[in-house]
């Protein structure tokens, strides 16, 4: 899928796709079919938390093709802004559903999780009958991530020829992993599934259906590790944080400002100018969701003119989630050839825009 005809909205700096547990299914059997790299990544709050100091790691969700929202305070939040994402995708929920496609078979290969894990899950899973198969795993231990990546594991991975490569080696060290060695994978599916192979070898249990709806499945994971506790009080510390300083100071901002934003949403225009050095986009007036496919063009050339480009937002009064998800695609699309992004021209309360939507990084 070209990542400018996504349906991605922004949530705290980081890309959301609006799209289903049946849409995403699709989309993987589609990159299967193709022998298309896929790098799906679903952020909890637990992704949204680190990702707020730590640029790298926020990078490896900017460069996935898919993002799915995995956690439900994520829902929430975009219930909260009027953010078209109204289902939890969650990869555990994902991949049972996988499991049960047994017409549209897929292989995978578990890499991570404790010693023995993996095996395990790999033996569960090849005992019954199922749309999934189990052709290799591999526990790598607590090596550094120079030394998980040695090209013998990689040749691995890649005989076994398998669909789908489920990584679990925590979010961080599994994250900075797919991004080191994707372009050396030849499995056409890969994601960070952390709970995934544990839930496969039966090691741990997954939380009763009725919890998962109503956001109470971190409960039943404390239930099964206690030690997630610390996690836990520190992710719902920073929902409350983030909740009261960027989303709720945006959502009544939105609501008071609701109908005069959409009497002046069609005076917005957007150019793209070539100059011989740098490329320059210019935002005028107010952008608001979904965007056109006129700007979704724009902001599609721009990426392939191998210049850096400069956003110009001096006469631009408000753009929407969905523009400023684009802009972090726009990002990684200039980051994968070694080019910037300048922005430039932003008033007071674009700045404070920015901020709420946790893309002040982007201001240099």
């Amino acid at each position: 899928m070209d990542d400018f005809d996504r349906d991605v909205y922004c949530i705290g700096g980081l890309p959301f796709d609006a799209i289903s547990l049946t849409k995403t299914m699709s989309l993987l059997r589609d990159a299967k079919h193709e022998k298309k790299s896929c790098f799906l990544t679903t952020p909890n709050l637990n992704f949204l938390s680190l990702s707020q100091h730590d640029p790298d790691f926020r990078n490896s969700v900017l460069y996935s093709d898919i993002v799915i929202a995995d956690g439900a305070p994520i829902v929430w939040i975009a219930n909260l802004l009027g953010i078209p994402i109204k289902e939890r995708v969650a990869g555990s929920t994902l991949f049972e559903a996988l499991g049960k496609e047994w017409r549209r078979k897929l292989t995978v290969y578990f890499f991570g999780g404790p010693t023995g894990v993996a095996e395990e899950a790999s033996k569960h899973i090849n005992s019954k009958s199922t749309g999934l198969t189990c052709v290799g795993y591999y526990s790598p231990g607590f090596g550094s991530l120079e030394e998980i990546s040695e090209s013998s594991i990689i040749e691995n991975i890649n005989a076994s020829n398998a669909d789908f490569l489920v990584v679990a080696l925590g979010a961080k060290k599994g994250q900075a992993w797919i991004v080191k060695n994707l372009l050396k994978i030849k499995t056409p599916l890969v994601s960070h599934l952390g709970a995934v192979i544990n839930f496969e070898a039966r090691r741990l249990k997954r939380a009763p259906v009725r919890l998962q709806k109503i956001g109470l499945e971190w409960a039943w994971r404390i239930k099964e590790e206690p030690y997630l506790w610390k996690r836990y009080w520190d992710d719902g510390r920073f929902l409350l944080r983030f909740l009261f300083t960027k989303v709720i100071p945006h959502a009544i901002w939105l609501s008071f400002n609701k109908s005069s934003l959409k009497k002046a949403s069609d005076k917005n225009k957007v150019v793209l100018n070539n100059d011989e050095a740098y490329a320059k986009l210019t935002f005028n007036g107010i952008i608001l969701d979904p965007v056109s496919q006129d700007v979704r063009g724009l902001l599609r050339e721009s990426s392939a003119l191998n210049k850096n480009l400069i956003l110009d937002f001096t006469h631009a009064n408000y753009i929407g989630f969905n523009l400023f998800g684009l802009i972090l695609l726009l990002k990684k699309q200039l980051d994968n050839q070694g080019l910037e992004i300048k922005i430039v021209g932003l008033n007071d309360n674009l700045k404070k825009i920015f901020d709420w939507n946790g893309v002040s990084y982007l201001i240099k």
